[in-house]
């Protein structure tokens, strides 16, 4: 998806809580937004409740705003695929159940190509101990989590999940991806 008065684009991606994936991603330099949110299922209006009962179908997923110019789709992919388990069916360490699956929701054509390229190539350069399990979805409705759960990790940094969870994930970024932060 594009915006010609922008040139923004959007990409939807699920790899397991989306509190993480949204930390992950909050301070890429040329992305510009990111929305925790619910993609893939079939009930209308969900909500987190429902999510994480497992009978939605729906995903736990991030929309990100970006601006190709400074960082690609397949840049993104890249860190996607760096900063959490793709190997692992609907799991995501504790995080289990089809809502915390690894899954890409490609908004066009171009983009299901190239996560099917990005998939080929960590296989063959076998990155990864197991096969990679992440699916590549039809994008459906994308459904915009409740407030609470919007910049998540920046406003709750010592609560326990936090600390435990997502905070390691922001430190291996930073230490392995530093230069693609904001400034």
């Amino acid at each position: 998806m594009t915006s010609s008065q922008t040139g923004q684009q959007q990409a939807i991606l699920a790899g397991g809580c989306f509190w993480c994936t949204e930390a992950v991603f909050k301070d890429i330099r040329g992305v510009s937004k990111v929305e925790s949110g619910y993609i893939g299922g079939h009930m209308p209006n969900p909500d987190y409740r429902s999510v994480c009962s497992g009978t939605t179908g729906h995903a736990e997923a991030v929309r990100l705003t970006f601006d190709p110019a400074q960082v690609s789709f397949g840049g993104l992919l890249g860190l996607f695929f760096a900063t959490h388990d793709p190997t692992t069916l609907n799991r995501q360490g504790a995080d289990a159940g089809t809502q915390y699956r690894s899954a890409v929701f490609p908004l066009n054509d171009e983009q299901e190509r190239e996560t099917r390229e990005v998939i080929a190539d960590l296989t063959a350069q076998n990155v990864f101990d197991r096969p990679i399990v992440t699916t590549i979805e039809p994008a459906s409705e994308f459904h915009v989590a409740e407030d609470y759960h919007q910049d998540y990790y920046a406003r709750n940094p010592r609560q326990g999940y936090c600390m435990a969870v997502i905070a390691p994930k922001v430190a291996k970024l930073r230490k392995y991806y530093g230069e693609l932060l904001r400034a």
